[in-house]
């Protein structure tokens, strides 16, 4: 039900026997289009032979180069415009990945470990991901015996940005931690659980030394904020309360779109909104073969908008983008319009047309193929000749639906996508109530008590995410 599965809080890897489960629950939202990042000048330097790095990562644009750790001389890790990872430190490129990191539906674990005195080489730098070490590189060296790092020059230190350039961290942080002083290995941070995936642990009783960090994100307002006990605050710029997502988190994966395909739609705000060119469409990186569920979407510009669901018509992916068989309501002429079905050019009056900053609420039920639009709280009628008024209760008892069994599909992914011109949409699947600032949050969760919806979700409709996909 949901796309590479396998690595969606963590890579697969060897059976573990843990039962004890560490709930996330927040992350950090890194637009790069508002220039974002936090930093602190330290009063000393920290240890220059031995730290550890480690947050956890979800992609929002790829082939752009982002910081995520970074000092004035050192870079210790960052992403490449070529996806790959890189550790740059004791004033070198040390090591560069062979392997790409570019799936925006799945959260990595990342751990860098240095510690200069080890007696062989290759483990005074280790770099880990999801709990496996990296062992393929295009570029890889080590530092001499004992070598002192340069990380520390003038104790300035920066998260989510290259120091002295304009690669901004696009995506999504949580459980951002510096150790000053100890060279960790990833069991400090993760381990396996019974199903072979990498699953986070409790981290606030490590040791965390002078300069170390642990930042949550649990305050709006602070986001910055250091948990380590050392009172090493970060002061954030280019992030506001809205960055923080509630929920969205290695331990609940919620959908966003994908940034994958195609590659004419432009992404922000950690993949929820989309500028969409004439005659295109785009998917979300989940979708369900079974259950009712609800997602909500503001008009940032009209254009010739059509918002819906859409199917998997084949195992390959890309090649029903653009023309992707399924239902939306149109923007433009204010239809509810089936695009590519068998017969074509079907269409029925039922939804008003809908303007810039109104939000359409959007319920499927796969299992009952039945379909129901609202616009900003109001519910429509999907098989009415004209505009008809429904109240929320018609469809939690599925009355008033639009069928679209005709797609002959069980599996269904919400769509975006324009007609004629462009238009600009923000998701909100439950992560982001304030539709990245547009509107106050509404604080309106589903039957599970999760996200975050501007209106009532519909009672046993729910929010497209881990936690609700039993994945």
């Amino acid at each position: 039900m949901v796309f590479q599965n396998d690595i969606l809080a963590g890579s697969s890897g060897a059976s573990g026997t843990s039962t004890a489960v560490h709930t996330i629950d927040q992350s950090i939202r890194f637009n790069d289009d508002d220039s974002p990042y936090m930093y602190k000048a330290f009063s000393g330097a920290g240890d220059l032979q031995k730290a550890t790095m480690s947050c956890w990562l979800k992609m929002g644009n790829i082939s752009t180069n982002k910081g995520i750790f970074t000092f004035i001389s050192d870079k210790p890790l960052e992403l490449d415009s070529n996806n790959n990872l890189k550790v740059h430190a004791f004033g070198s490129n040390r090591l560069i990945t062979d392997r790409e990191f570019r799936d925006p539906s799945a959260w990595y674990h990342i751990v860098l470990s240095i510690d200069s005195t080890q007696a062989v080489s290759t483990e005074r730098i280790r770099l880990y991901v999801n709990g496996q070490r990296e062992t393929s590189f295009s570029t890889e060296s080590y530092p001499s015996q004992n070598t002192n790092g340069s990380w520390w020059s003038s104790n300035f230190f920066q998260i989510g940005r290259t120091y002295g350039t304009s690669n901004y961290m696009d995506g999504y942080l949580a459980e951002i931690v510096y150790i000053d002083g100890t060279a960790l290995d990833p069991s400090s941070f993760g381990e396996y659980n019974s199903s072979g995936i990498w699953i986070p642990k409790d981290v606030s009783g490590l040791t965390f030394g002078t300069n170390g960090c642990y930042i949550k994100g649990e305050d709006s307002s602070d986001l910055g904020n250091d948990s380590s006990g050392n009172g090493n605050d970060f002061t954030t710029s280019g992030l506001a309360s809205h960055d923080q997502m509630v929920g969205e988190s290695p331990t609940n994966n919620f959908a966003v779109i994908n940034s994958l395909i195609p590659s004419t739609v432009t992404y922000s705000e950690g993949n929820l909104k989309s500028v969409i060119s004439a005659n295109e469409s785009t998917s979300a990186t989940m979708g369900a073969s079974s259950g009712k569920w609800y997602f909500e979407v503001y008009v940032n510009t009209v254009g010739s908008a059509y918002l819906g669901i859409c199917s998997n018509q084949t195992t390959n992916f890309t090649s029903w983008i653009g023309q992707p068989e399924g239902v939306g309501c149109n923007a433009s002429a204010g239809d509810i319009y089936i695009s590519n079905p068998t017969p074509a050019s079907t269409s029925f009056e039922g939804l008003p047309t809908y303007t810039s900053s109104d939000i359409i609420g959007i319920a499927f039920d796969v299992d009952n193929q039945k379909m129901w639009w609202s616009k900003n709280g109001q519910w429509y009628s999907g098989n009415s000749a004209s505009e008809s008024t429904i109240n929320i209760s018609d469809v939690e008892a599925g009355n008033n639906a639009f069928d679209f069994s005709y797609i002959n599909e069980q599996f269904i992914l919400p769509m975006l996508g324009t007609s004629n011109t462009g238009s600009t949409t923000t998701c909100n699947f439950g992560q982001d109530g304030t539709f990245a600032g547009n509107v106050t949050a509404g604080g309106n969760s589903d039957g599970n008590g999760i996200g975050n919806f501007k209106y009532s979700v519909p009672s046993g409709y729910l929010a497209l995410c881990t936690k609700n996909l039993g994945s």
